[in-house]
């Protein structure tokens, strides 16, 4: 019987092969597809930067899974030149046949319909496609219950995108595609610079993953990775399953593999497991645990390498753990605990990357308890610290505060809340097993007047500050209970001066001046002990301050006024800041004598110069200047200078200065710049000019192709505590739309080179 050669629309269909072409169509139409397909092929396009999950960007655990599900179109479309039908059932279209039912699609040379066995033949350009899944065929066959499948068949997922070949393709009614002797990518057709090969690939394409058995991953032809078992997703989504091998290799630790395990425990729950072999060490069992609720996130990391190898003498057995977590309870009450703890002192010097793992000095062990409301803050601490100096002696490490009780309130009253009170108070027990130990209770309080408007402000405030002990193990004759009461009193004013400037007022210059008087008497704290208490480094906000020392156990007499003004220039439409510099100093009417043991006294009439600059002259230039000047002795005591271009998110380059007199001068030069189009470059070094040495230099490169991406980084640093050196390798290949293999780089850049974030590959 010959049809028209016109589309036939089929409402209520009545004859066999009308049936059978529906049969066909809902065995086709019971997948879940994910979102339409952008118009362009997808082999014509260079794939989106890959969002797999990886061991260091995955999702957060509660990010949940739901897959898009288009509407399904009852309505059936079937277009051929020619349709016949035989008197057993049997049916048979040719000349380009076109089957269509919503968005999903159907073609080919020839359809043959077996009644007897309800199954479909196509031969000829067989072509399906829907937005989950484009596939093109020799031949196929299609059943009621057992779905279709391909021969010769080349295939997309142009959601994702990926595309591949397969000696045998087959499609079931629950949207499962198998593939046998199948090679998978997703790069473009004609470049495959990566494929899987594998023996078979199951896409699950209603639970958006993909199974992979006896897959070997090729790069260029050459394999470089061999699993028996792979599983990947088809999107964003967690799941459970092998994440790709690191590889690398140090000079402490020699060459390393690790083959992390991600198990998606519950939306809120994961766990990644990261064993790790280290050719000079054995084998590392590391790890983490993630959980978030609404009121409550944890992260637990840990890592156990029983018996290393590279440790010669002493306990073998090398631990790390670490527990962060926090609880928002009602009525603003919260929980924190944040502890961490290693098995010894040289634990980060072996597996440190860099001199800012060897510089740490104290692990802290806190446990707090908080409230905060629009007075109060309360707090109640027990914090304790390990120390991880080896060469720092018993009598100067750090206490234990067990516990530790804070208390601060604010409040304002009268017209405009111009009077106000305010309160703060300590309570602690200091604990060591060396010198002096015991309790201080602290308490401060004040009331002060506030006077502002729109150009001005003025804040006199007075209080009175207690200070009590009770000590145990203190020398013979020392008294056990000392205490320590002084009144104090402060006026803090400043004015604000602004002004239009330019031809047609495009910009905005400030003047604002501050002026800070302090009183408090001089009371003699040489019996105290010092358990908490130093000398911050002088700045700015230090000259501001109504006490020089941080920690309760000396306060600083003062009779003085600190001077500062504070200039800026903005651009009126936009507010952007394009310079400010700030000036301050601070005189003494009456020499302070209060000191810490060990601490020079000071003998000028006033203190260091503080002078701070920041400019941003051009879009792309930046400068920032901080000095501390000693008018005295026409010296600098502290300076730095950072200058930075950066024209865009991967083109920077900065250069730094900081100088600590007698104590550190030190020059840095970093930066990563492209060098083509496909080509970037990264460098760093930091160099110490007291001792004409390298702390610190790193230099790499990256080549950034459609679907895949290298980078290599060589690394060669100075331990800060021990001076040992060490050098590390960095290798990582991105093969866009799979995973990584190798250690990841990009955010070890973004920290060592200032301003950089890493590109994107462009879709």
């Amino acid at each position: 019987m010959l049809t028209p050669r016109r589309p036939a629309r089929i409402r209520d269909p009545r004859g066999l092969a009308a049936t059978a072409l529906l049969i066909l169509c809902a065995t086709l139409g019971s997948r879940a597809p994910a979102q339409s397909p952008a118009d362009q092929p997808a082999a014509q396009r260079c794939p989106a930067p890959s969002s797999v999950v990886t061991a260091a960007t995955r999702p957060p655990p509660n990010e949940a899974v739901n897959p898009g599900v288009a509407e399904q179109s009852s309505e059936i479309e079937i277009q051929a030149d020619d349709a016949a039908l035989g008197r057993d059932g049997n049916a048979e279209l040719s000349g380009n046949v076109t089957v269509r039912q919503g968005d999903r699609q159907l073609s080919a040379e020839q359809v043959t319909y077996d009644a007897a066995s309800q199954r479909f033949r196509v031969n000829g350009n067989v072509a399906y496609r829907d937005p989950v899944l484009r596939a093109r065929g020799a031949r196929g066959e299609y059943g009621q219950n057992s779905g279709a499948r391909f021969e010769g068949a080349e295939f997309e997922l142009p959601a994702r995108p990926a595309r591949g070949t397969a000696r045998e393709m087959s499609l079931d009614t629950n949207g499962v595609v198998t593939l046998e002797d199948v090679t998978f990518s997703t790069c473009p057709a004609d470049d495959p610079a990566w494929q899987i090969r594998a023996r078979s690939i199951e896409l699950d394409t209603q639970q958006r993953l993909g199974t992979a058995r006896g897959a070997e991953i090729n790069f260029k032809g050459v394999p470089i990775l061999y699993l028996p078992y792979l599983s990947f997703p088809l999107g964003s989504e967690r799941k459970t399953g092998f994440l790709f091998p690191s590889i690398g290799h140090s000079t402490r630790s020699g060459g390393q593999l690790s083959v992390p395990w991600y198990w998606n425990l519950r939306p809120n729950l994961d766990l990644t497991l990261e064993p790790t072999f280290y050719t000079r060490r054995g084998l590392d069992l590391g790890g983490e645990v993630r959980w978030l609720t609404p009121r409550q996130r944890s992260l637990l990391t840990f890592n156990v390498l029983p018996g290393d190898d590279a440790v010669s003498s002493g306990d073998d057995d090398r631990t790390r753990v670490r527990l962060q977590h926090r609880i928002d309870l009602p009525r603003g009450w919260r929980a924190r605990f944040d502890a961490e703890d290693v098995s010894d002192s040289e634990y980060f010097e072996d597996f440190a990357q860099g001199p800012e793992g060897t510089s740490v000095a104290f692990l802290e062990r806190l446990a707090e308890l908080s409230y905060r409301d629009e007075n109060w803050r309360l707090s109640g601490q027990f914090q304790q610290y390990q120390t991880i100096d080896r060469d720092l002696p018993d009598d100067e490490r750090p206490y234990a505060r067990t516990p530790r009780l804070l208390a601060s309130g604010r409040w304002n009253f009268g017209p405009l809340g111009r009077l106000s009170f305010g309160f703060d108070g300590e309570l602690v027990n200091f604990r060591r097993d060396v010198g002096v130990r015991g309790w201080r209770v602290d308490a401060a309080p004040r009331a002060g007047l506030d006077f502002s408007g729109a150009g001005y402000f003025l804040r006199p405030s007075a209080g009175f500050r207690y200070t009590q002990y009770d000590l145990d193990e203190t020398a013979p004759g020392d008294e056990t209970s000392p205490n320590r009461s002084m009144p104090f009193a402060a006026i803090d004013g400043g004015l604000f001066f602004e002004r239009m400037a330019g031809s047609r007022g495009q910009r905005r210059v400030t003047l604002e001046p501050r002026l800070l008087y302090l009183y408090t008497p001089f009371r003699d704290q040489t019996e105290l002990p010092v358990f908490d208490t130093a000398v911050p480094d002088f700045s700015f906000v230090q000259l501001f301050r109504t006490n020089r020392y941080v920690g309760a156990d000396r306060v600083s007499d003062a009779n003085q006024v600190s001077v500062g003004v504070t200039s800026r220039l903005f651009r009126s439409a936009t507010q952007q800041q394009f310079l400010a510099a700030t000036l301050g100093q601070t005189y003494y009417f009456d020499q302070p004598r209060v000191s810490l043991p060990g601490e020079a006294p000071r003998t000028t009439p006033r203190s260091d110069l503080v002078a701070q600059l920041s400019l941003n002259a051009y879009q792309d230039w930046s400068l920032d200047l901080g000095m501390q000047w000693d008018p005295e002795q026409s010296r600098s005591e502290r300076a730095q200078v950072r200058m930075q271009y950066r024209p865009a998110a991967d083109r920077v380059v900065n250069l730094a200065y900081r100088l600590q007199r007698n104590r550190l001068e030190q020059a840095e030069l970093s930066g990563a710049w492209p060098i083509g189009d496909r080509w970037n470059a990264f460098a760093r070094v930091v160099y110490d000019l007291q001792d004409n040495s390298a702390l610190e230099r790193f230099a790499g490169f990256e080549y950034k192709a459609c679907c895949w991406r290298l980078r290599a980084v060589a690394r060669r640093f100075v331990s800060s505590r021990t001076g040992e050196k060490d050098t590390g390798i960095y290798l990582q290949l991105e093969l866009n739309g799979l995973a990584s293999v190798g250690v990841p780089a990009d955010a070890f850049l973004e920290r060592a080179i200032r301003g950089y974030s890493g590109p994107q590959i462009s879709p």
